[in-house]
């Protein structure tokens, strides 16, 4: 018997959550054309079709590539087409130009996946430790990448004139609008901060290190559309004393006043979302707006944004399954906070602090030590999931993270002050 191998049940436990997450990512592009899939919408996005390869690419290259005796490439083209950033695999294909690869077509992507799927599952009973760990890493970054999905094609759509909706519509139940923010207070002193080792984790969310944080509060629930309207009418992005010089600069360029998707229209306020153009919910959380926005707006209500170390204080205790996120192929959407809101789902959640490496951070070994330390540069760090990430796939030390101009994600706010 070789010794470390993993038990049936680990075994099985971890074929049906790659089943489930392969299956769901087909799913949640079921609707899709193959020019759907196809066409980018802009650098930052990347086609449909793109991202069932490219995760697919992940499986096939780690795992039966350098891990299975004998397995030989579906197709030798693809590793150029569908790598991503992994230096280390080589040349590949200019991310910008992503949508110009009109071939293969959305029913070869889906062939090439199912290559894959049945390559790996009967091998999983032979594959060495190291390899099922990251058969586990290859499952939350395809997870990653299904909330990439729905927020590419979202943006892609929101292009189209015609505005087309994915999904229909939920009907809409009314919801009283909330009451003023409440304040959860923190009287200071030294916390532990990063993943705690149990359970999956990237390399970014550790090592586990003190901090210390001075007494403050954090907002008991997220700005909303109602209070961001506020915001707006108050010329809040004509207001250069709100704003920081970058962003400032950047609102000036790109003429932006109001948060992505938003409309003024001759009966008030619309947003466009994956279920088509509506009219926007003043109780919902405010969401597609930048690092940029967030600060600027917390400076105008008096505030500011919580750091990392504060929010993850706030959420020790809190359920991160908890929350409205991504349990099946459907229109997503920031819902209304019914009572006392969670801290996981709805919008991801703005910090103010810099996306950099912990004390004494280490990136794996080989290419996918590429997968987060190259990129803790001129980045923010965002916490909490959003309704477009799926349920159980974040932690109170999950960091996202994201560029201070970038607002396609479900991106909100929650305010913090000192005391």
């Amino acid at each position: 018997m070789q010794p470390n191998r993993a038990t049936n049940g680990d075994l099985s436990a971890l074929s049906g959550r790659f089943s489930a997450v392969r299956g769901l990512t087909l799913a949640l592009a079921g609707r899709l054309s193959d020019a759907d899939a196809t066409v980018q919408s802009m650098e930052d996005a990347s086609p449909a079709k793109w991202h069932l390869a490219h995760t697919t690419w992940f499986f096939e290259t780690f795992v039966l590539r350098d891990h299975v005796p004998g397995y030989r490439l579906y197709d030798e083209r693809f590793p150029f087409l569908f790598n991503s950033y992994y230096e280390a695999e080589g040349r590949r294909h200019a991310r910008h130009h992503r949508g110009m690869v009109t071939r293969p077509s959305l029913d070869e992507v889906s062939a090439y996946r199912h290559h894959v799927d049945q390559a790996l599952v009967p091998a999983l009973r032979d594959l060495p430790p190291a390899a099922l760990a990251l058969v586990e890493l290859g499952c939350h970054h395809e997870e990653q990448h299904q909330e990439l999905l729905l927020t590419d094609i979202l943006h892609l759509f929101s292009r189209n004139p015609i505005e087309p909706a994915i999904w229909p519509p939920e009907r809409k139940v009314p919801v009283e609008m909330p009451g003023d923010i409440g304040w959860i207070e923190h009287s200071g002193g030294t916390i532990e901060l990063g993943h705690d080792g149990t359970g999956f984790a990237f390399d970014c969310e550790g090592p586990r290190h003190a901090a210390l944080l001075h007494p403050h509060a954090v907002a008991d629930r997220t700005v909303t559309n109602g209070e961001w309207i506020a915001f707006i009418e108050d010329g809040g992005y004509a207001d250069p004393r709100h704003w920081l010089s970058d962003g400032w600069s950047w609102v000036q360029r790109e003429g932006v006043c109001a948060p992505l998707y938003w409309e003024k229209e001759a009966k008030g306020w619309t947003r466009f979302g994956l279920d088509g153009r509506r009219a926007i919910d003043p109780a919902a959380p405010v969401t597609h707006v930048s690092f940029f926005e967030a600060d600027a707006y917390a400076g105008w209500a008096g505030a500011r944004l919580p750091t990392e170390a504060e929010w993850e204080a706030a959420a020790a205790g809190h359920d991160p399954e908890a929350g409205n996120q991504l349990d099946a192929a459907r229109a997503v959407e920031p819902r209304p906070a019914r009572d006392a809101p969670a801290l996981f789902g709805n919008v991801w959640e703005w910090t103010g602090s810099a996306y950099r490496p912990y004390p004494g951070f280490r990136p794996a070994e080989g290419a996918v030590g590429e997968y987060n330390g190259k990129f803790m540069s001129g980045q923010f760090v965002l916490k909490g999931g959003s309704c477009a990430t799926p349920r159980g796939h974040v932690r109170a030390s999950y960091r996202n993270f994201f560029y201070p101009h970038q607002r396609w994600q479900f991106t909100g706010v929650r305010l913090a002050k000192d005391l």
